[in-house]
């Protein structure tokens, strides 16, 4: 057995564990799937819907409105919100809407939309609770991320062992979730499609390299790059996803009606509603992360004295990301017909997108392959950053530990290019969904002072 198979079984191994399952209306639901719908919800009604009594102070925050030079913190909070959307914008947006036609059909677009809004206030409540417990280092660095949360929170109301145990846990998992094999896979066709660069290691190589020259600076060099590259990335898909939509125009209303009736598909309604909800819970919460704590990290470092206002900035991320993005880009493939696997020939992942951009005009792919380099890049370069704040929490903090982990986080990624596409995708959906356990029994232990500190700053703002 080659050592490349060896992985992909033991990706299947890990996968069927991760995901085990319970029979509901002939539909196999994982139970891991039910546990972050449940925590989307009760964190929605415990923090009093945030996501619509906090929306419009979020964007208030996010211009700068109370910037405080004095306040700890590394970066704005703009830069902050810029560093962890780098790592939720990106080819969940694009080649995972294209998986989650191909699994659950048209309909896996409505549930993503729905669970976009409740995954705005899980995404509030773990922030708010990273910035509340983060911790303020010699020199004026800044440590957090959900590991700490866990670590520091529990101990605070009488649980030191438990959050010790589950924070280094967690931090175990977040090094494994943070490897970007899927994004340097799925990066790869369409840049060698329209580029002709056909070899996939050399690709994967540049890559690396690539990724080094920013991720091997500090958290302000990663503030400074995905502040320029996510709005450059995102106006770019954007732009093409509404050119699709435009021009098929006549079309959209019939793709609209196609979403929404498969999301309530009439032929065996119980069942048809939970494959494509399962589908589109998959597919959201690896474009969003909302339940996994990945993004605290990244939140962590924002300048504020208000860790509830970090909170609402932190909602933006699924509304732009998953509510916004995800619904324009599924309606665009819907309106292009490329999903479809009856038609298709086949394609999966990227491919879906690239169809549906060449049939605006044939120079449209190499637009959407300049896209998926830029979203690819991003958030490889954020979850190196995570990757190495959890390596630290677990062996310790020091700038030779913190070049160790990045070198070695870039020399990993040029195997994205050599396994499966398919184990790949098992491999991080079952380390994210795992991450999701620790971190959401944190939050719900945590849950009386997280919803004090979000009701003093609503207080505060309107005082």
């Amino acid at each position: 057995m080659s050592a490349i198979t060896a992985i992909e079984t033991g990706i299947d191994h890990l996968s069927s564990f991760v995901f085990a399952t319970i029979s509901m209306g002939g539909v196999e639901i994982q139970l891991i799937v039910l546990w972050l719908a449940a925590a989307m919800i009760f964190m929605t009604f415990w923090l009093g819907f945030p996501q619509i009594r906090g929306f419009t102070e979020a964007w208030r925050i996010l211009r700068g409105r109370y910037w405080d030079d004095s306040a700890p913190g590394e970066v704005s909070q703009f830069a902050a919100l810029a560093t962890a959307l780098s790592g939720t914008i990106g080819l969940g947006n694009i080649a995972g809407i294209g998986v989650a036609l191909t699994m659950g059909g048209p309909g896996a677009i409505f549930w993503m939309f729905i669970i976009g809004i409740f995954a705005m206030g899980l995404k509030c409540a773990e922030v708010t609770l990273g910035l509340m417990f983060r911790e303020e280092m010699a020199g004026g660095r800044v440590k957090g991320g959900a590991w700490v949360t866990l670590e520091r929170g529990l101990a605070s109301i009488g649980w030191p062992r438990l959050g010790r145990g589950l924070g280094l846990f967690y931090a175990f998992l977040m090094i494994g979730g943070s490897l970007s094999l899927f994004q340097v896979n799925q990066a790869f066709p369409p840049v060698a499609q329209q580029f002709g660069m056909d070899d996939p290691i050399i690709f994967g190589l540049v890559f690396a390299i690539l990724v080094a020259l920013v991720l091997l600076g500090s958290i302000r060099w990663i503030g400074r790059a995905t502040s320029i590259l996510v709005p450059a990335m995102s106006f770019i898909f954007m732009a093409g996803c509404l050119a699709i939509i435009f021009s098929g125009f006549d079309r959209v209303p019939a793709a609209i009606s196609l979403i929404v009736s498969e999301a309530f598909n009439s032929q065996s309604l119980f069942g048809g509603i939970l494959g494509a909800f399962v589908t589109g819970m998959r597919r959201a919460i690896y474009s969003c992360e909302a339940g996994l704590g990945t993004a605290v990290a990244a939140h962590a470092q924002a300048k504020t004295h208000d860790p509830a206002s970090e909170g609402l900035v932190a909602l933006i991320e699924p509304f732009l990301d998953t509510v916004v993005m995800c619904t324009i880009t599924g309606i665009a493939f819907v309106v292009a017909g490329t999903w479809d696997p009856a038609t298709n020939g086949g394609l999966v992942g990227v491919e879906i997108a690239t169809a549906a951009f060449a049939t605006i005009t044939p120079w449209f792919p190499m637009l959407l392959a300049v896209a998926v380099f830029l979203f690819a890049y991003a958030t490889v370069v954020a979850n190196g950053y995570y990757a190495a704040e959890a390596f630290q929490h677990l062996v310790g903090h020091g700038r030779k530990r913190e070049l160790a982990i990045k070198i070695a986080f870039c020399c990993i990624l040029p195997l994205g290019v050599i396994i499966e596409m398919g184990a790949i995708v098992d491999f991080v959906d079952s380390v994210y969904f795992l991450m999701a356990i620790p971190n959401i029994i944190g939050l719900y232990l945590l849950a009386k002072p997280l919803r004090a500190e979000m009701n003093r700053y609503m207080q505060k703002r309107k005082g």
